[in-house]
């Protein structure tokens, strides 16, 4: 009797076992079948893919997706719509944002894109100047490591990943909604939230509860020049130097007078100007870079209904830096168009009545 008992529980754990693995294996199987982040191929035509995550689904869409041209950059960049791109200047646009990028965010990327993609024409790049100051091996989240290598041993992570089944295959699956490639990452903020009475209450808590050195002085104005040139050489100029047949639009986002209020109190004013002019400098020395200066359209900064917060505005503003891209309009042409944007965004900072604003609140 025992040794029945024995054979019986035998049998039956060998079962639950292969069902086990038959289970394991099938999860497998589908999440490598359906691929939601790309990582094997392709999308499958038909399956209502969500595309939510930067960090995980940027390096698939960079490999497998059919483009000529990639926005790359911050959340500045993240509602720009590449259909637009395609009506201006007849390119097919991918946009592959991180949110808060480092640069050696984007270099990551970037090595993805052009190992997949060499013929790639051009590169929409915002540079965020106030990361550039960052370590060159500094990124903003950490690496998924084994989406982003070309080790397939390590691939378990993906392949037999709870929530990449549940949320990315069994939910889309069952509640169809598929992403619009055209404005995939972009904001959700709506229109109501782009308007003083939204921004100023959230900004002047944060300012309000500010630490402050008392006499602290003024930064140098080359107080960033080694990281940032250290970051250049080490995780931007690389990609411009290896791909001469690749266009890079460089661009400086707009972001609000706020901003330029922290760059005051936090006493780095003339080393943020100064790097503006130390990264386009050093970009300035290549015949496949063009450079944008947004930084300083006076109507659009100094308005706090077009921001969401002290740098994020309206995606009307992605609309006109586009149309800038196809048609040349706010272009450094040489060094000295750097130089005057650079002098006019001074202008607007030393003119601009930042204590009536902050008073008023």
């Amino acid at each position: 009797m025992d040794n029945k008992i024995k054979s019986e529980f035998k049998k039956y754990t060998i079962i639950l076992l292969s069902v086990g693995l038959g289970c394991v294996m099938l999860a497998a199987a589908l999440t490598a079948y359906v691929d939601p982040f790309f990582h094997y191929h392709a999308p499958l035509e038909g399956f209502p893919y969500e595309i939510d995550n930067q960090l995980t689904q940027n390096p698939g869409m960079a490999k497998h997706f059919d483009y000529d041209s990639v926005i790359l950059g911050s959340s500045m960049t993240v509602n720009f719509n590449t259909d637009l791109f395609a009506d201006e200047m007849g390119l097919n646009t991918i946009k592959l944002s991180y949110s808060g990028a480092y640069p050696r965010d984007i270099s990551n990327i970037e090595r993805i894109i052009f190992d997949s993609h060499p013929d790639t024409k051009v590169v929409f790049l915002g540079i965020d100047v106030f990361t550039y100051s960052s370590a060159t091996d500094e990124t903003k989240f950490p690496l998924p490591e084994y989406l982003y290598d070309s080790n397939n041993i390590n691939d378990i992570s993906y392949l037999l990943n709870r929530d990449v089944l549940m949320d990315y295959i069994v939910r889309p699956a069952f509640d169809p909604d598929p992403t619009d490639l055209a404005h995939v990452y972009s904001s959700w903020w709506t229109d109501e939230y782009y308007n003083i009475n939204y921004v100023m209450p959230a900004y002047m808590q944060e300012f309000r509860s500010r630490e402050r050195i008392p006499g602290e002085q003024e930064k140098p104005r080359d107080y960033f020049k080694e990281a940032i040139c250290d970051n250049m050489e080490e995780n931007i100029l690389p990609y411009i130097r290896e791909h001469p047949d690749t266009r890079f639009v460089v661009f400086y986002p707009p972001y609000s007078i706020l901003f330029w209020n922290d760059m005051i109190d936090d006493h780095r004013l003339e080393a943020t100007l100064y790097e503006y002019e130390l990264i386009s400098e050093m970009l300035g020395a290549y015949d496949n870079v063009d450079i944008y200066f947004f930084a300083d359209e006076e109507k659009i900064i100094t308005d706090l209904n077009n921001y969401a917060d002290y740098t994020h505005y309206h995606p009307r503003y992605n609309d006109y830096m586009t149309r800038c891209f196809a048609t040349g309009v706010n272009r450094c042409r040489d060094g000295g168009d750097v130089m005057r944007h650079i002098e006019n965004m001074r202008r607007i900072v030393d003119e601009y009545d930042f204590e009536a604003l902050l008073k008023g609140w």
